[in-house]
């Protein structure tokens, strides 16, 4: 059975120690790291690097250092790659998730530009633009 996060943290309030709840709860645990996600979602999607890295408007050297996992990204290049990588929102919050960082939120203008130019299937180039019309910061 599936737990849902609010769940997990009721738990852990009520657990008499750390041990037993990480016993229990350890499958419901984020444990993939960000290099097999990205590989994985390459693979599924018949993307290759180059082509991503481009659409996603980093540096050729930076996005391979990413993808190799020597550097861990801030969330809003894992954003320009989500992007790049054409995922749907459900992938993007894995993504998020997988890498330690906030999924995106709808209140928030900043993560609603980001949903909306993920629905629509805008560029990185064209949700700045956005970002910029709204006065917020750009994904870079």
């Amino acid at each position: 059975m599936e737990k849902n996060t609010s769940e997990i943290v009721k738990e852990l309030g009520l657990c008499p120690d750390f041990q037993t709840f990480y016993t229990e709860n350890k499958d419901y645990m984020v444990s993939q790291r960000l290099t097999d996600l990205l590989s994985q979602l390459l693979e599924s999607k018949g993307l290759q690097k180059a082509q991503v890295i481009k659409k996603a408007e980093l540096s050729e050297v930076y996005g391979y250092q990413i993808f190799s996992g020597i550097r861990v990204p801030e969330r809003k290049k894992l954003l320009c790659i989500a992007v790049g990588m054409h995922l749907n929102i459900e992938e993007t919050q894995q993504l998020l998730k997988c890498a330690g960082y906030a999924q995106l939120y709808v209140k928030l203008p900043f993560d609603s530009i980001v949903l909306y130019g993920l629905c629509k299937g805008l560029s990185v180039v064209q949700i700045n633009g956005l970002l910029y019309e709204y006065g917020l910061e750009t994904l870079g």
